[in-house]
């Protein structure tokens, strides 16, 4: 894409329009963010460590009852829950989409005789296997999916799961999504970033669809030496209460319960990403 290609853009894209994920698969773009999955400079790709380990104990205490469990970790990252919860006595499968993060949580399980085992696969085709006492997705990433693959993968949890094994779901909450929309369109130069290693421009505009209850944000990338441009785009679904509610209730769960969040909170007042979890009878 050339300049003019941004400037004359549609300007209002369709949910899902433009491509469905940022590049999370690329090499070079995983590589990168891996970097941000294991800064703790900020919370923006993966939660810093300690945030990670005060969750990682209420998932233990609250929802597995300090017994060891075979858990399924869909967009695991690099490992960063699924080997802190092996150290506690759990075996985890996990899967991701990004070649480096899996890389780096089989190295860090190789290294410690972990118990787990890291797939690097889209979760809409991939076979997860069954038999998991508990199931968990979190930090938003149930948004991003069209709501059919958010279905499809919510079937596929519920054959993966035992009878009597759990989901945790944590979704991003709609009225943060809705916030969204406020923020302006934004550009920031970078000597090396994200999405590229060489000088380049980024640039950021956000789209609400109150029709649909999406987010679109669409990533500009001009490249400083070319002037070539790079556009990614990627959706987020906000979804009610009830909405997550009927969609698991379809799939077959039972038992839905909703948290502010994943961590005890004084004023228990929901977080921008809350908890939802759900029984497969």
């Amino acid at each position: 894409m050339k300049l003019m290609d941004l400037i004359e853009r549609v300007p209002f894209p369709e949910p899902w329009s433009e491509g469905d994920h940022i590049p999370w698969n690329d090499p070079d773009f995983s590589r990168r963010m891996l970097e941000e999955h294991l800064t703790q400079d900020h919370d923006a790709a993966s939660r810093r460590f300690e945030i990670i380990e005060q969750q990682v104990y209420w998932i233990q205490e609250a929802l597995l009852g300090d017994r060891p469990a075979r858990i399924l970790d869909l967009g695991c990252g690099p490992g960063l829950y699924a080997n802190r919860m092996a150290y506690l006595g759990h075996s985890v499968c996990g899967f991701d989409f990004s070649p480096a993060s899996i890389a780096h949580a089989r190295r860090v399980a190789q290294t410690e005789n972990l118990a787990n085992t890291f797939t690097e696969a889209d979760m809409r085709l991939a076979e997860y296997g069954e038999n998991y006492d508990f199931a968990m997705l979190i930090y938003g990433e149930f948004n991003i999916f069209k709501p059919a693959d958010a279905a499809l993968i919510l079937e596929k949890i519920f054959r993966a799961l035992k009878p009597g094994g759990l989901l945790l779901l944590e979704p991003q909450d709609l009225a943060s999504l809705q916030r969204a929309r406020k923020e302006p369109a934004l550009w920031r130069a970078y000597r090396q970033g994200l999405f590229s290693d060489r000088p380049h421009l980024y640039l950021t505009e956000n789209f609400w669809d109150a029709r649909t209850t999406t987010m679109t944000t669409r990533y500009w990338v001009v490249d400083a030496a070319s002037g070539e441009v790079s556009r990614y785009a990627s959706t987020a679904q906000g979804y009610t209460d009830a909405d997550l509610e009927a969609l698991l209730l379809r799939q077959g769960f039972s038992d839905i319960r909703f948290y502010p969040s994943l961590v005890p909170q004084a004023d228990q007042a929901r977080q921008e990403f809350f908890g939802v979890t759900a029984l497969r009878p």
